[in-house]
């Protein structure tokens, strides 16, 4: 790999979790903010239209991943023209997504009260949602091609750093608003105005430094297996979003709140893990397309155990750590009893599965085999909603989590089998092996953690217990992968000893 390849990897991997931090302390402090200001109904209200309004990314039927995984040839050929083919027939697409959003939303406005009956008025409920959909549907208008095309051609540390920006100001004008005490509704029209800045900055970025022609004529298709992606985009969406939409339809709004909450910290996790990849999952995609089979093994295995260690240490943290630091956030919050240990561990690893599935996810998406893995998605969706909806009504929160754990502890076992047999051809010790240590590794942190008092006083004494728990796990995980994967710890050594040598000798 060339000097010039590895920077934008370090650019793609590092600059991914810049809006994803900022995302994670908006995430902490707005909510915090509406609870103590509006109350846990309103917070839960916010928390379900997000998810209701985000039922867009369904309409998009998984195309977006197919259109990264088709711009990968023409951008590694600099072929102008099969690139703006592909660019032109996917604006068409993503425009007609975002014109169908209109009419959901209308439709979202009239109906969402029936769906929930709450304490506001159906004006209320229905201005709330308009003033939160603006910058949806500006995304999809014409800012989700321009993200795509960006990615795929190493260049998404434009679109991340722009994103950082929009929430680092988003973030403060929404503290300023609400603590001067300007109106939810106002307070998200001002959310949506702000994150109106990334697509706008985006279209003008793509159309100054790419020679798009949006004139293009082209007969058929231009994005092989447009449609093949949408087994997999439903899973995706219903994981992320049906949680909540099942728990506004069967439960209460005081619900919401609660997994909100502790969602809002696992989600943050997952999320910046997933981000953490995304220079992996490009720099895969133009491995495949180079056909260079022996450098793909290689990162693959790499990967693979970096992605499952650094997810069983983080997570086994979380597990150990989550329900203080919800004891701590929701401190003077009185309305709704926010302690639920077996939900937050159940949440928890639900939420390690999905992230221990990126390795294969990736492999399988970056080789476009979204036909010949399709009904696997399926099945996940099925068995998660249908478990979820079952639970619900006997188990509440609990239900849910049992379904969201379930069909990941499936998914991730037939996408790491399909991956090994169908693509990368290996032998499928390697992954017995390291799902056995995923599970040694989590078990003996959680014990250990467990029997540690964690100060809930305040956020200061959260943070000294946090430490600790951090460097008890730090010694397991070193201990273990040390014993199994010595190579592995090798090399990391390696790596970080020359990089500090070459420092010194400048």
């Amino acid at each position: 790999m060339n000097e010039k390849n590895i920077n934008k990897l370090k650019l793609n991997t590092i600059t991914p979790l810049m809006p994803q931090l900022a995302t994670i302390i908006s995430g902490f402090l707005i909510p915090r903010l509406i609870l103590k200001y509006f109350g846990t109904n309103v917070n839960g209200l916010i928390q379900s239209i997000t998810q209701f309004l985000s039922i867009i990314t369904f309409m998009e039927a998984g195309v977006g991943s197919v259109i990264r995984y088709n711009l990968y040839k023409p951008l590694y050929d600099k072929n102008n023209y099969e690139l703006s083919k592909i660019i032109v027939s996917a604006r068409k697409f993503f425009r007609r997504i975002a014109f169908l959003f209109l009419g959901y939303t209308l439709i979202l406005m009239f109906s969402y009260p029936s769906i929930n009956k709450n304490e506001f008025s159906h004006l209320y409920t229905a201005i709330l949602i308009a003033a939160m959909c603006i910058s949806y549907f500006a995304q999809y208008y014409f800012g989700q091609v321009n993200q795509l095309l960006l990615t795929a051609d190493q260049r998404g540390y434009i679109q991340y750093i722009t994103q950082a920006i929009t929430i680092v100001a988003n973030t403060i004008a929404c503290a300023i608003m609400i603590k001067m005490g300007a109106g939810i509704h106002i307070v998200k029209l001002a959310t949506s105005i702000i994150f109106l800045i990334r697509p706008i900055f985006l279209e003008w970025y793509v159309n100054r430094h790419y020679r798009i022609d949006f004139k293009v004529t082209y007969e058929g298709e231009p994005i092989k297996q447009k449609w093949n992606g949408f087994a997999q985009h439903i899973t995706a969406v219903i994981l992320e979003s049906t949680d909540i939409i099942i728990l506004t339809i069967f439960t209460t709004l005081a619900n919401v709140s609660i997994y909100s909450a502790y969602h809002m910290v696992v989600y943050g996790i997952k999320t910046l893990m997933a981000t953490a990849t995304n220079g992996i999952e490009v720099l895969i995609g133009n491995i495949i397309a180079s056909n260079n089979i022996k450098k793909l093994e290689s990162v693959f295995s790499f990967t693979e155990w970096a992605i499952h260690s650094i997810a069983g240490f983080v997570y086994g943290c979380t597990a150990i750590l989550i329900v203080p630091f919800i004891m701590v956030y929701t401190k003077g919050v009185y309305d709704i009893n926010y302690n639920v240990p077996i939900f937050a561990l159940l949440i928890t690893l639900a939420n390690l599965s999905h992230t221990l599935r990126l390795p294969y996810s990736i492999i399988v998406l970056s080789s476009g085999h979204y036909k010949e893995t399709q009904n696997s998605y399926i099945i996940t969706s099925a068995i998660n909603l249908v478990i979820s909806v079952i639970f619900v009504k006997r188990f509440g929160l609990i239900g849910v989590a049992i379904g969201t754990l379930v069909s990941m502890v499936y998914q991730i076992i037939w996408l790491a089998w399909y991956s090994y047999k169908k693509i990368l051809k290996r032998n499928l010790w390697y992954l017995i092996k390291q799902l056995f240590v995923d599970v040694v590794s989590f078990c003996t942190m959680y014990f250990i953690g467990s029997t540690l008092e964690i100060d809930q006083s305040s956020y200061y004494a959260w943070i000294i217990s946090a430490i600790k728990i951090t460097v008890i796990c730090s010694i397991v995980l070193l201990f273990i992968n040390f014993a199994v994967y010595s190579t592995n710890m090798k090399k990391i050594y390696y790596i970080w000893t020359k990089k500090h040598s070459r420092e010194k000798t400048r």
